[in-house]
């Protein structure tokens, strides 16, 4: 150490040591490199600080994830706390609101009523935003009803614990594999996210993971999922026991309780229990009441849910209806029709009353605006003008009729005289020799009964309880099959066209006089039909008619993307005039595109028209008959109802009642070998395809 220390005071001694190479210039030593002197340099493009501009990658990191948690804080807000920033109040929206910003006129005639004049830019602009805030809780009940909140709601707080009910009642045959897949997918999409985790399930006896709560990572979210997988049901539903054990691990600040069944103990004494454990503790427990039937269980858990301050969450797997009551769905329901209600007294503001007040709404309206048609104002959707997004279906869409040939009762042998045909005996009279007189056959009560078949005979039937059951559970399955169809038969352009199945389609557009205000309408129908069921037809074409007849094309064309486009720009281009001339435009169709060039695929026109023909029902009716009979040459009708007649230019020729209307496309439809569809804004009204769906279903 000594020596250490005297080499180095000999090198600090030696001062040619510290000498810089310019020091001396005739010096034989090998020169030291000297760092250059600083320069300051000048940058002139440099990027705006937004908050990234950091010294480290892990910092840039944190600010990243930070920003993350800040767009998406509605996530992990409940309804209540949602609602405090987005309330009818808090955005302005009520209606004392907007009657504070009318002008109040004395009538001297009548001094005791009120008269308040409105700008119309105000009250337009009013009843826009209540649309908007509408929409805004439609969409964050749409939101609500996503994933694993459908089935087990949003939940609340960072170290969480959550017990399970695994009861025979809640976990039998047939429920346990998607209770299981439902936890898993409340694990993936929300539980990952905690600080801690703690995992109980209770049946007659109680089962915990881990004795405390534990920090969540990948391990302990593996041994949660595997947990789930191994859960088994065993028992009754003691759900007082459950919270006694739950209670007693106090790291938590928020319980959920998921139960398919009433619990064991009477609601009184088990609430009574909770409240007194609860006393100077704020643990609120968010309850969920898994697709259950049971009355009282749900009246005991939504008690459960309010005095400990929590939520109720209802799911059923056979109806979105339940939801709703819930605690999330219902303020989000409950504002909207706040919201519903204040567009209601707007629309009596309009016939210029509201309460024992008289209201009038002052247009001030430009005299160039005024030259204009209504309809360049009428509302138009997002990316209207926009190019078609084309999709290519993945399947051939078929009629109702054609997919019940493969699908049906009968087809899958689920008729209830083919399930009970092999074990139906019919009455047996013979001549027995040996009693030398006629014997009938008589009914064993205990193992038989009679029944009446479907030729108007008696038989006499056995029936087995596990063959029974087993129908049952296969009826159930079709009947969600059905269920299915119908769902995906009024979702998209379906809801509006039905399913176009031929291979060559022509669509004839009615774009008369009385359709002026719904224009937009019909070009929002037709584009969705173009992007979604057109790219798999083997040509197409689209006649318009009012009182004349316009083709977009002389003759049916390829579904390509170019003739797709092309066909859109056309449409957009469209005004409505004139009466209905529907037979001219049948005669377009078919006599540009013949019937005797098709002859192994069938070809489909599709009737859009809000109205009866120009013609006779008879002249209309013996045509089609005429032109469809003995072909693959099928007339669909699609009717779309309007509110009220609204007469822009030409007048229809001929007018019937809605019952009227409904009556003759109906008729015309059949005689075109088609179907009927008949449809409005809110919803189908009625539907071929449907209905023979919802008959086999009765059945």
């Amino acid at each position: 150490m000594d020596n250490h220390i005297r080499n180095m005071a000999e090198i600090l001694e030696n001062k040619s040591f510290f000498k810089r190479e310019d020091s001396d210039p005739g010096s034989d030593q090998i020169p030291v490199r000297v760092r250059p002197p600083w320069q300051d340099i000048a940058i002139t493009d440099l990027e705006p600080d937004n908050g990234l501009l950091v010294t480290h990658v892990n910092q840039t990191r944190d600010l990243l994830r930070v920003q993350g948690r800040e767009a998406h804080a509605s996530d992990t807000q409940i309804s209540e706390e949602w609602l405090l920033d987005h309330n009818l109040e808090s955005m302005k929206l009520t209606i004392g609101e907007l009657l504070s910003k009318g002008k109040v006129i004395w009538d001297n005639d009548h001094p005791t009523m009120k008269h308040i004049q409105f700008s119309a830019d105000i009250v337009n602009d009013f009843e826009y935003r209540l649309f908007e805030a509408v929409e805004l809780y439609h969409s964050r009940i749409r939101w609500l009803m996503e994933g694993s909140r459908r089935m087990f709601g949003l939940i609340k707080g960072t170290r969480v614990g959550v017990l399970v009910d695994t009861s025979d009642a809640n976990c039998e045959l047939g429920r346990l594999q998607n209770f299981q897949e439902g936890l898993l997918s409340l694990i993936d999409e929300q539980l990952y996210c905690k600080k801690q985790l703690y995992f109980l399930s209770f049946s007659t006896d109680v089962s915990p993971l881990w004795n405390h709560a534990r920090d969540v990572n990948i391990r302990i979210l593996h041994e949660a999922r595997q947990w789930v997988q191994q859960l088994q049901p065993c028992g009754g539903c003691n759900l007082l026991k459950a919270m006694k054990k739950v209670l007693t691990v106090k790291e938590l600040n928020s319980l959920v309780v998921i139960s398919g069944t009433c619990p064991d103990q009477t609601s009184d004494i088990f609430i009574d229990y909770i409240q007194q454990s609860m006393l100077g503790r704020k643990l609120p427990v968010h309850v969920v009441a898994y697709d259950c039937s049971n009355h009282l269980a749900h009246a005991t858990l939504k008690k459960l849910a309010e005095v400990t301050g929590g939520r109720y969450h209802c799911y059923s797997s056979d109806s979105k209806d339940p939801i709703y009551t819930s605690s999330d769905v219902y303020l989000l329901w409950k504002e909207s029709q706040k919201a519903l209600d204040v567009l209601g007294k707007i629309k009596e503001m309009r016939q210029g009353m509201i309460g024992d007040a008289l209201i009038s709404i002052m247009q001030e309206i430009s005299t160039e605006v005024a030259k204009l048609p209504p309809t360049c104002f009428l509302p138009r959707p997002v990316c209207h003008d926009h190019p078609l997004c084309i999709e290519m279906p993945h399947f051939v869409p078929k009629t109702s009729s054609d997919w019940l040939k493969k699908n049906g009762l009968k087809a899958k042998k689920l008729n209830l005289y083919q399930v009970l045909a092999p074990n139906a005996f019919s009455l047996v009279e013979e001549f027995v020799p040996i009693l030398r007189k006629t014997v009938s056959s008589t009914l064993h009560e205990k193992a038989m009964m009679q029944f009446e078949w479907h030729d108007g005979t008696m038989k006499n039937i056995h029936v087995d309880p596990p063959l029974l059951y087993e129908y049952q559970k296969q009826l159930d399955r079709i009947v969600r099959t059905y269920e299915r169809r119908i769902e995906w038969l009024t979702t998209m352009s379906r809801r509006l066209w039905g399913t176009v199945c031929e291979k060559r389609v022509i669509v004839l557009i009615d774009i008369s006089g009385t359709n002026s205000m719904y224009i937009i309408h019909i070009q929002h129908s037709l584009r969705l039909l173009l992007e979604e069921q057109m790219t798999n037809k083997d040509c197409f074409n689209i006649i318009v008619f009012g009182s004349e007849v316009k083709a977009w094309q002389p003759e049916m064309v390829p579904p390509t993307p170019e003739n797709l486009q092309s066909a859109w720009k056309w449409i957009l281009g469209l005004r409505c005039e004139g009466s209905r001339n529907v037979v001219g435009a049948l005669q377009r169709a078919i006599e540009v595109d013949p019937k005797d060039k098709v002859v192994e695929e069938s070809q489909g026109i599709y009737l859009f028209t809000s109205g009866v023909p120009d013609q006779e029902k008879h002249a209309v009716g013996a045509y089609v008959a005429e032109v469809c009979g003995g072909c693959e040459l099928h007339l669909h009708v699609c009717l779309f109802a309007i509110n009220e007649l609204e007469l822009h230019g030409a007048v229809p020729a001929r007018y019937a009642t809605p019952t009227e209307t409904t009556n003759i496309l109906k008729e015309l439809a059949y005689t075109g070998n088609g179907r009927f569809h008949w449809f409005r804004e809110t919803g189908i009204i009625e539907s071929d395809d449907i209905n023979i769906i919802l008959s086999e279903i009765e059945k």
